[in-house]
């Protein structure tokens, strides 16, 4: 059985303590993953050759800057898709939780 099927979990209990960088998947639909990280701070540079990947922020401000030298900004309840094969950062001013919304077997290049 994939993570998270015939499971309940509360996102904001996964992550309330957690203050440092962290990034872990919480379930597994077919051939995508949720994953759920905590940033404060920032992330390397890098893309994934074979799939999208959708941002949706819980909580703080999450700034994704792109390779065209465009930063996006995302509040709570807002998303953002970052195309296949596009070079991209994220960063946060403070604790910042979002979810991620990719293929399971994404290579992080860059």
């Amino acid at each position: 059985m994939k993570i998270g099927q015939l499971e309940v979990f509360n996102l904001h209990k996964l992550i309330q303590d957690k203050t440092e960088y962290t990034n872990f998947i919480v379930s597994e639909v077919n051939d995508h993953a949720l994953r759920i990280a905590v940033i404060n701070g920032e992330f390397h540079w890098h893309k994934h050759e074979d799939c999208d990947e959708l941002f949706y922020v819980l909580e703080g401000e999450l700034f994704i800057d792109l390779e065209n030298n465009e930063t996006v900004s995302l509040k709570p309840g807002e998303i953002f898709t970052v195309p296949a094969n596009t070079m991209h950062r994220t960063s946060s001013n403070e604790r910042t939780v979002n979810l991620c919304f990719e293929k399971s077997s994404t290579n992080i290049n860059g």
